[in-house]
C-alpha cells in the first residue's frame, strides 16, 4: 500500500524539495490535503518576501510597512473569525476550515508570522541566538504542523483529536537539523538571491566577508574560513540529528506505522543531503548537494524496505 503511494509521486516534477509533502504522501488523502493546504499557506508568504529580496536586499520603509501589514492581516484571517487576508497574500481555499477541523494550534502560525516579520526588517542575524529564535517560525512551525497532523487521533465520532503532548517541542530537533542542512544545500542559490543565513558573529569568528560568500556562490574560491563555518554547522546539525533519532524513537510507541514511516522519510531525505556535505573538499554548489529525483525516490523506497514494506 505505501509503496503504491510512493509510485504515484512524480519526483521529476518536485520543485524546491518540499520534503514535507513527499513524506505526507504516505498518509490518507484527507490528511495529506491538509498538509498541502498548510504548506501553501506558509510558502506563499515566504516566496513573496524572498522573491522581492532577490531583486535587491534593501526594502524601502513603505515596502516594509506594506509587507508587515499583509503578514498581520494573513495571521488575523487565520486565527480570528470574520477577518480577511490582504491584497498580496491570499489564503488557499478552505484554509481556516482545515486549521479548525484538524485542531492545528494557532500558536504555530503566530510563530511563523514572527519569522516572516523578521525577514521584512532584517537581512542577516547578529548571532546564533537570534538565528535560533528565527528558526522557531521559519522551520519549527512548518515541522510542527507536520508532526501535529502525523500524531492526530480520531474519537468515536470520527472527529480529530489533538495530540496530548507539545508538538512544537517534539518537532524542534528535526526541524533545526533539517534547516541547517537546508541552508548549506541552498547556500549558492540563496546567496545569489541576497539571502544570508550565516550569523554575523560566525562570519566575524572566521573572518569571512559578504564578498567572500558571494565568491563561494560564484564558484570562484572557497576560503578556509568558510569551510570552518560549514564544519561548525555540521557539528550543530549532528547534535540535533541525534536528538531527532531519539524523538522518533519516543514517538514510535505512539504512532501508527504509516505515520512513523513518514517521519523517518522526512528525516532520511535531509540525512541524504547531510551525508553529501564535504567541508574539506566540497564546492557547496546546488548541483553538488541536491540529490536528483531518482536518488530521492530511491531513499524513500529504502526507508520503506527497511521498515518491512
Amino acid at each position: 500500500m505505501l509503496k503504491e503511494l510512493v509510485e504515484q509521486i512524480d519526483f521529476e516534477k518536485i520543485t524546491k524539495h518540499p520534503n514535507i509533502l513527499i513524506a505526507a504522501r504516505l498518509w490518507e488523502e484527507e490528511r495529506y490535503q491538509a498538509a498541502v493546504t498548510c504548506y501553501k499557506l506558509m510558502r506563499e508568504i515566504d516566496d513573496l518576501i524572498d522573491n522581492r529580496k532577490a531583486l535587491s536586499p534593501c526594502l524601502s520603509s513603505d515596502e516594509k510597512l506594506a509587507f508587515s501589514d499583509e503578514i498581520n492581516q494573513w495571521l488575523r484571517a487565520l486565527t480570528e473569525p470574520g477577518k480577511t487576508s490582504g491584497k498580496l497574500i491570499q489564503l488557499p481555499p478552505g484554509a481556516r476550515e482545515t486549521i479548525e477541523k484538524f485542531k492545528i494550534p494557532p500558536v504555530i502560525f503566530h510563530n511563523f508570522a514572527q519569522s516572516m516579520l523578521f525577514d521584512v526588517d532584517h537581512n542577516s542575524f547578529r548571532n546564533w541566538k537570534e538565528f535560533l529564535c528565527y528558526t522557531e517560525g521559519a522551520s519549527v512551525a512548518p515541522a510542527s504542523v507536520f508532526v501535529h497532523l502525523c500524531c492526530l487521533l480520531r474519537n468515536n465520532h470520527g472527529e480529530y483529536v489533538a495530540p496530548d503532548f507539545d508538538v512544537i517541542e517534539v518537532a524542534r530537533p528535526c526541524a533545526i537539523f533539517s534547516y541547517l542542512v537546508h541552508i548549506i544545500r541552498d547556500f549558492q542559490k540563496d546567496t545569489h538571491d541576497h539571502l544570508v543565513y550565516i550569523p554575523q558573529s560566525l562570519m566575524r569568528k572566521y573572518h569571512i566577508t559578504g564578498q567572500e560568500l558571494k565568491g563561494v556562490a560564484d564558484e570562484a574560491f572557497v576560503p578556509d574560513g568558510f569551510r570552518s563555518i560549514i564544519r561548525e554547522y555540521l557539528i550543530k546539525a549532528e547534535i540535533y540529528r541525534k536528538q531527532t533519532v531519539e524523538m522518533i524513537s519516543l514517538l514510535s510507541e505512539k504512532l501508527e506505522k504509516r505515520y512513523l514511516i513518514s517521519l523517518l522519510v522526512i528525516y532520511n531525505l535531509y540525512l541524504q543531503v547531510f551525508e553529501r556535505i564535504d567541508p574539506e573538499n566540497g564546492r557547496f554548489t546546488m548541483q553538488e548537494l541536491n540529490p536528483v529525483p531518482a536518488e530521492i525516490r530511491e531513499r524513500v523506497l529504502k526507508v520503506l524496505n527497511d521498515e518491512g514494506f
